[in-house]
């Protein structure tokens, strides 16, 4: 019998080291996790956190671990906490194929589980880079959401693979996690339908803390269910039916980390070009009250995620608001920017914008379709009432693989989040600290940011 996936995945894990890295991996990596504790800082406001914080303060660990914002509690809490944070404000990177995802989220279980094992700054780049190589892959081999499943499911799988890491577990109990993960965690896509909740931002989370718990056991001699891909009722069966795994990276293959994108506003990725083209067209028009019509045509799964439920036209709660394609392309005409406040209450529900939302409509392209996910082609078309037509199309917002932010924009972003609570003293330490991981610990930067 030919390698299971797993195992592949496993010994893939064992064997990758820092120095198979080559230079602009490792900044990249670098530039993630500035992205991702930035995110993680500007959620800390957020009822979720709060909620997802005083449970975990109820747990302690033999081996506690800190949480961003403050506190301790077992690793896998962690895990949970430290992943809602990065993933909650919906700023952080995405990655784009037959299944979409945040990659950046498993970065929650590096930090918790890198803490635990006492890792070097290398060892968590390394794990980074292993997560994020392993969960895009299985993106671009087979869809979830088509089937109903949601992204999440992978994560878990990805996580584990980063834990299993970090814990230095041999190939073996790194399959038997896997397995573990894979039997245990499949998540139904209603989390990201209709009106959404809390749950959007935590269910990434909710399945890297899973993973970490796979590991755990397997780290202790639980064994899992084999083979979790290809076996008579695993994840190829009945999830996603079989698929082959691209090789991964290493040697002249390039890592897929590199092939992400940072996020340039805090909406759900497929709205950034729409977004991009709203706030291109807003100089030309005089009065918004001349706007008669807004026409978005896009691809098919910028409609089924963000441009279908009638919910997204009126949004009652801010994970609807960040996830509604007419709303954020609205707003970005009407406040000439999207950030943090657009998904403010007192904003989403203000009866001027929601008038001008009213006015989008939402139109499948085949074109652009096919253009997709290489890039996201949004055309925007706005109706004046004299009758003009202003049409503007972006593929790659700033921010994408093929448009990518700079490190002094990445920065930016970092300071725009973090200073308001920290200052811009203490936001230039956390830089100095997270440009020159690979020479820190896990415990000199988790102190700095339980500080925040």
């Amino acid at each position: 019998m030919s390698q299971t996936l797993a195992r592949q995945l496993a010994e893939y894990t064992v064997q990758l080291r820092f120095d198979d890295l080559p230079a602009p991996v490792v900044h990249e990596a670098k530039r993630r996790f500035i992205d991702s504790l930035g995110t993680a800082v500007g959620a800390l406001p957020a009822e979720a956190y709060a909620i997802a914080r005083r449970c975990a303060l109820r747990v302690q660990g033999e081996r506690s671990v800190g949480l961003i914002g403050g506190g301790r509690s077992s690793v896998e809490w962690a895990t949970f906490v430290n992943g809602l944070l990065i993933r909650y404000l919906d700023f952080n990177d995405t990655y784009l194929s037959l299944e979409p995802a945040h990659p950046s989220d498993n970065l929650g279980a590096v930090l918790a589980v890198g803490e635990l094992a006492g890792a070097t700054g290398r060892e968590l780049i390394t794990a980074a880079v292993l997560a994020y190589e392993i969960q895009c892959r299985l993106c671009d081999a087979a869809s979830l959401r088509k089937h109903g499943f949601d992204h999440v499911f992978y994560g878990a799988l990805s996580s584990t693979a980063a834990a299993c890491k970090l814990l230095r577990l041999d190939a073996e109990r790194t399959t038997h996690a896997l397995g573990l993960a894979g039997v245990c965690n499949v998540a139904l896509r209603q989390t990201r339908a209709g009106e959404l909740s809390m749950w959007k931002g935590c269910a990434f989370a909710n399945a890297a803390r899973n993973g970490v718990f796979a590991a755990l056991l397997a780290a202790e001699g639980m064994t899992g269910p084999a083979p979790i891909f290809e076996g008579e009722l695993g994840i190829m069966k009945l999830i996603t039916g079989p698929f082959t795994l691209a090789p991964l990276g290493g040697g002249d293959r390039p890592f897929m980390i590199n092939r992400t994108y940072i996020k340039f506003w805090p909406a759900e990725y497929h709205s950034q070009s729409a977004i991009d083209a709203a706030l291109q067209l807003r100089p030309l028009i005089d009065d918004l009250r001349d706007i008669t019509a807004i026409d978005i045509h896009t691809f098919d799964a910028a409609v089924d995620i963000i441009g279908k439920d009638p919910e997204k036209w009126r949004p009652r709660t801010r994970e609807t608001a960040d996830h509604s394609l007419p709303y954020c392309t609205a707003a970005a005409l009407a406040d000439g920017d999207v950030t943090l406040a657009t998904f403010e209450e007192r904003r989403f529900t203000d009866p001027e914008l929601l008038a001008l939302t009213a006015k989008v409509r939402v139109h499948r392209d085949a074109a652009l379709s096919a253009r997709y996910p290489n890039g996201i082609p949004n055309r925007l078309t706005i109706t004046l009432r004299d009758g003009r037509q202003l049409v503007r199309e972006v593929e790659f917002p700033r921010g994408h693989a093929h448009n990518p932010m700079s490190d002094a924009e990445v920065e930016q972003k970092f300071r725009r989040l973090v200073e308001p609570r920290c200052g811009p003293e203490r936001a230039s330490r956390m830089l100095t600290q997270l440009w020159g991981m690979e020479a820190a610990q896990t415990t000199d930067l988790m102190r700095l940011f339980a500080e925040a």
